[in-house]
C-alpha cells in the first residue's frame, strides 16, 4: 500500500526545484526573444525555490540522494547554461570567439563546481558554516542582477537608483567579460564564502540587528536593482578580500617573521 504522507514529504522539495527548473527554462526562452530584463528576473526567481527546496527538504525530513542531483540539474540549468547564454547575447557576442570562450569557460566552472559540491555532500558532508568557492548561484546572481540594473539605462524608464551607482554602470558594462571569467575563476577555487545555513544565527537579538534588518529590507523595497546587484556584488567580493586580508595577517604576524 502507497504511503501517501511519506509521498507527499518526498515530493514537496521536487516542486521547488521543478520551479528553479521551470525559471531557468524560461530566461533562455526570453534570451532568445531578446527579453533580457525577464530573463535576469527569472533567474532570481530561480534563486528563490533553490533557496527553499532543501529547506523544505531538511524540514520534512525528506533528504535524499535524489533530491541533491535533481536540485543539481536545476542548479546548473538555471544558474550555469542561463546566465552564460544571457551574458553571451546580451554582451559577449561582440567580443567573437573570445566571447563564446568566456560563455563556455562560465558554465563549465559552474559544471564543475557542482560536481565538487555533489562529490562532498555524498562523501563526508558538506560545511554548515561555509562554501568551498564561490556557490553557482551567487555568480549567477551577480550577472543577473547586472543585466536587471542595465536595463534601466537600456530601456531609459524612470526608476529610484542610486546616482554614484548608475555613473558607473556604462564603466561596469565594460568589464563583464573580466567579471565573467573571474566569477567562473572564482566558482572553481577553494576561497571560502559563508554558507548562512543556520538560521539561529541570522534570527535578529539585539535591536541593532532589527535595525539593520529593517533598513536591508527598505533599500531593497526602495531600490531594487541597486540593493539587489549590491548585495551579489559584495558577497562575490568578499571571497578574495577575505583570502587577501588573511594572507596579509599571516605574512606581518610575528610568527611569520
Amino acid at each position: 500500500m502507497i504511503d501517501f504522507g511519506r509521498a507527499g514529504r518526498a515530493l514537496a522539495p521536487s516542486l521547488f526545484t521543478l520551479g528553479n527548473m521551470a525559471c531557468g527554462f524560461y530566461a533562455l526562452v526570453a534570451v532568445g526573444r531578446d527579453e533580457f530584463g525577464p530573463a535576469a528576473i527569472a533567474i532570481l526567481l530561480g534563486m528563490v525555490f533553490d533557496s527553499l527546496d532543501g529547506r523544505v527538504a531538511r524540514l520534512v525530513r525528506a533528504e535524499s540522494t535524489f533530491g541533491i542531483e535533481f536540485d543539481s540539474l536545476s542548479d546548473f540549468l538555471t544558474f550555469g547554461v542561463a546566465p552564460a547564454w544571457m551574458m553571451f547575447s546580451f554582451i559577449l557576442k561582440d567580443y567573437g570567439s573570445w566571447g563564446y570562450l568566456l560563455a563556455f569557460l562560465y558554465a563549465l566552472c559552474g559544471g564543475l563546481r557542482l560536481a565538487r559540491f555533489n562529490a562532498v555532500a555524498h562523501g563526508a558532508g558538506s560545511s554548515k558554516t561555509h562554501f568551498t568557492g564561490l556557490p553557482i548561484p551567487a555568480a549567477a546572481g551577480v550577472l543577473a542582477s547586472f543585466v536587471w540594473l542595465y536595463q534601466i539605462i537600456e530601456e531609459g524608464r524612470p526608476a529610484r537608483t542610486w546616482k554614484f551607482l548608475m555613473a558607473e554602470v556604462p564603466s561596469l558594462y565594460g568589464l563583464i567579460p573580466f567579471a565573467v571569467l573571474g566569477l567562473a575563476l572564482l566558482m572553481i577555487s577553494t576561497i571560502p564564502y559563508p554558507a548562512f545555513k543556520d538560521p539561529g544565527k541570522l534570527r535578529p537579538r539585539s535591536p541593532l540587528l532589527i535595525l539593520f534588518y529593517a533598513l536591508l529590507v527598505a533599500t531593497l523595497f526602495l531600490y531594487p536593482q541597486n540593493a539587489v546587484f549590491a548585495l551579489f556584488a559584495a558577497y562575490a567580493l568578499a571571497g578574495p578580500l577575505g583570502y587577501l586580508i588573511r594572507k596579509m595577517r599571516w605574512i606581518f604576524s610575528p610568527r611569520a617573521a
